[in-house]
């Protein structure tokens, strides 16, 4: 293994792979943080929770469709180079999702928009699945061996970064629409949403730029200098005995578990916050958004602890808090959100109602909104919708939409509920690269690496916002039902980790 690059190259690395890698994140993550209004967009209207569970469903087949893309790009960069593999993702991905923000929506086109929106999803797995092992291997054969988790954490940062990013440019279009808050709100949901998909092609044209100027890696190099590079890196990767048992051991001892501990603590919590405590849009993505600051520096923190004491039982720790943690604290965050328990102010209720004409047409949409203030200091929204025919007869709407806005100790009592779901997405993820890298060998690594992440969090935990969600409509019972999807993958991941994987591998022995 490479020892001796200077530190001003692998900075330059570092940076170089970790902006496309965040701007692909960015991309691919833009879809869930706006799954509701895109429900609204792209599929029938009339009942709202379908059209979400469709919605997350389009948005889980990018996840699905990921170990594909492994394969693909994976074959790709171990036959022809890192660089100019994860160059090509690169290109596919923000091409795919400046495309989704061209979509006509559903009453424009019909059903022709959610298959459009489908296809170019499937574009963007099809790219991240080559994307992040090309990265990550990359990063790792620049680096020195004892040195390898804390170098590669800095790409691990990524991802939440990238959530970061969409969630900070959705909210900065937002409150750029209008001053009035209402007209923003109406001006967003009905065509602004699709900014922050344009804006994806200029963060896409930088980062090409950027990555022309990236040299191949000095390993794959010397490898293919030597003419010692895989024939068949797929065949080698599944077929060879001692490899596939190494594939295997990777998802179901660690990337399974480390995919639904990162997609509960970020996504399904939104979700969960969104749906379930009803706290409103703006709020909900701020809380998130502090959450993801404070605790982001964690990731590099285990990932250099991990080059001191091995990877195994940082990733196990995390694995074990989440599975005992999770229902504690999501209870926590109805409790904290809940108006019921508490008394309301009628003198302090305010109502407003607003008739918007349809233009050439035979009615006129009534919006009635309703502020009620609680003791607790909640302030609950409640929309509701009616249609006022010109032949008198009215049609009340069939769902009022309720956001409520939280007090201040209560706002940062749900960013500390939320910051401890994101420490154990760093004690999972931060060393999850280099474990990666180092159990296999140079001439297969980035699609024996690559298959496995895939796996692991396309699949197993693409799917926990969908899942959960999915849960809760069938066991209305219990309204953290969705969460023993994540416990329990979670705690198979722990037992066979724990039993098989070893804590420490040599890290030069693969290469």
């Amino acid at each position: 293994m490479q020892t001796g690059n200077a530190p001003n190259q692998i900075r330059k690395v570092i940076f170089a792979s970790s902006v496309g890698t965040l701007i692909e994140w960015y991309d691919f993550y833009i879809f869930g943080s706006l799954a509701p209004i895109i429900a609204a967009q792209f599929f029938p209207k009339g009942n709202p929770t379908a059209a979400l569970l469709s919605t997350l469903a389009t948005f889980a087949a990018g996840f699905i469709v990921r170990p594909f893309g492994a394969l693909v790009f994976g074959r790709l960069g171990d036959k022809v180079g890192r660089k100019y593999t994860f160059l090509l993702t690169l290109i596919l991905m923000g091409g795919s999702t400046f495309a989704i923000g061209l979509v006509p929506g559903y009453e424009t086109i019909g059903f022709a928009a959610p298959l459009l929106v489908l296809m170019l999803r499937l574009v963007q797995g099809l790219a991240l699945g080559g994307e992040y092992g090309g990265a990550a291997t990359y990063v790792a054969e620049h680096s020195p061996a004892h040195r390898r988790g804390f170098f590669t954490s800095w790409i691990q940062t990524t991802a939440t970064l990238g959530l970061l990013l969409s969630l900070g440019i959705i909210l900065i279009t937002r409150k750029s629409l209008d001053q009035d808050a209402a007209a923003s709100i109406r001006a967003f949901e009905s065509w602004g949403w699709r900014i922050p998909f344009w804006f994806s092609i200029i963060l896409v044209g930088m980062s090409i730029y950027i990555r022309l100027k990236m040299h191949e890696s000095p390993l794959f190099s010397k490898l293919k200098a030597e003419g010692k590079t895989s024939v068949n890196p797929i065949k080698e990767s599944l077929m060879h005995k001692g490899n596939l048992k190494m594939v295997l051991l990777a998802l179901f001892g660690a990337t399974m578990g480390q995919g639904v501990v990162w997609y509960t603590g970020q996504f399904y919590a939104q979700t969960f916050l969104e749906t379930a405590c009803q706290v409103d849009f703006e709020q909900t993505r701020t809380i998130l958004i502090w959450a993801i600051i404070f605790a982001t520096p964690l990731f590099i923190v285990f990932g250099y602890w991990s080059d001191k004491i091995g990877r195994k039982w940082i990733i196990m720790a995390g694995l074990l808090l989440a599975v005992f943690s999770y229902r504690p604290i999501y209870q926590q965050m109805l409790k904290i959100t809940d108006t019921q328990k508490s008394v309301a102010d009628p003198s302090a209720t305010r109502i407003e109602s607003v008739i918007n004409p349809a233009s050439g047409k035979d009615f006129s949409l009534q919006t009635t909104t309703t502020l009620q203030f609680y003791q607790n200091g909640i302030t609950e929204r409640r929309v509701h919708a009616d249609t006022l025919f010109t032949d008198g007869t009215e049609r009340s709407g069939s769902n009022d939409k309720i956001s409520k806005e939280l007090p201040d100790q209560s706002y940062w009592a749900i960013v500390a509920l939320i910051f401890i779901q994101i420490v154990f997405v760093t004690m999972v993820y931060g060393p999850i690269a280099a474990f990666l890298v180092e159990i296999f060998p140079t001439k297969i690594r980035y699609t024996s690496m690559s298959l496995p992440y895939h796996l692991g969090n396309g699949v197993f935990g693409g799917m926990t916002p969908f899942i959960a969600v999915l849960l809760g409509t069938i066991y209305t019972g219990d309204v953290l039902v969705g969460l023993w999807y994540p416990i329990a993958v979670a705690a198979v991941c722990l037992v066979i980790g724990v039993i098989y994987l070893n804590n420490r591998i040599d890290p030069d022995v693969n290469d």
